[in-house]
């Protein structure tokens, strides 16, 4: 009897919620049909404020046209805007934003829109392993938005996201430098190495690149036609004196050592 009664007690709750999202439902509809432009007008302001953002979104994109040229003109894109960013698509809602802020240069709304256009880029950033493309517009987007706004209140978060963008780049490079050195392709690793070092000369992964540039070094002489062992064990030598003149104490020191010995001895041989 008790289960009986609470399933009939579900029952009647579920009832309840299936009817007031029926006449919620038929509330929407009988708003989207409306005629009335400032009802409509109204009501998308109420969803917006309830964060109901497909319902308001909808209403907005009717009353683009109806309101262009007008002193809510720029209400309804920035709220459009922002619509499109809470449903996740980054990318209309950063063409949307970009819009904005190029046709409502006096908007009390125009910062912001200036923020979330370069947010939306690091929204759209991806994990390091793929192209950063998004992340190289974000980076330059957060910097003209800074020379726009030297003092504004979001500067530290700014500064923090800037850096977590550079810090991706940085990584970036150091994935794309040592694939070539794990596919054993150890010219073009040392290429790329050299290239990655010079582009972020504070890297974190500096210490382990150096040690790698050095063994790509070793190992390319190692496997090189006897016309060019020398002059590619000497290359190898000089990355070593760099290796260790900057990271004495390096976790990588023995095995480099090891290798540094092995070069000296061929060129000696070979001498």
């Amino acid at each position: 009897m008790k289960i009986q009664g609470l399933y009939r007690n579900n029952s009647f709750w579920l009832l309840l919620v299936a009817i007031a999202f029926l006449f919620s439902c038929s509330g929407f509809e009988k708003v989207l049909k409306s005629k009335d432009y400032e009802y409509k007008y109204r009501m998308a302001l109420e969803y917006y404020k309830k964060k109901e953002h497909y319902r308001y979104v909808t209403l907005l994109e009717q009353l683009q046209s109806v309101y262009r040229g007008t002193f809510r003109a720029d209400t309804i894109e920035f709220y459009l805007a922002q619509g499109y960013y809470y449903q996740g698509d980054y990318l209309l809602a950063g063409h949307q934003y970009d819009m904005f802020r190029k046709n409502y240069q006096r908007s009390a709304f125009t910062e912001e829109a200036e923020f979330m256009y370069a947010y939306c880029f690091y929204k759209s950033s991806p994990r390091p392993e793929l192209d950063q493309e998004n992340t190289l517009a974000a980076i330059e987007a957060f910097t003209e938005y800074i020379s726009r706004y030297p003092n504004s209140e979001r500067k530290a978060e700014v500064n923090r996201i800037m850096k977590e963008l550079k810090d991706k780049l940085i990584e970036k490079s150091y994935l794309s430098s040592m694939l070539y050195y794990k596919i054993g392709d150890y010219k073009a690793a040392i290429v790329a190495i050299k290239n990655s070092l010079k582009d972020y000369p504070e890297s974190k992964y500096r210490e382990e690149q150096m040690f790698h540039l050095f063994k790509a070094a070793y190992l390319l002489a190692e496997n090189s036609v006897e016309s060019k062992r020398r002059e590619r064990f000497q290359n190898a030598v000089d990355e070593y004196y760099s290796f260790v003149s900057e990271f004495p104490n390096s976790k990588y020191l023995g095995e480099a050592k090891k290798m540094y010995d092995a070069s000296m001895k061929v060129l000696q041989n070979l001498n």
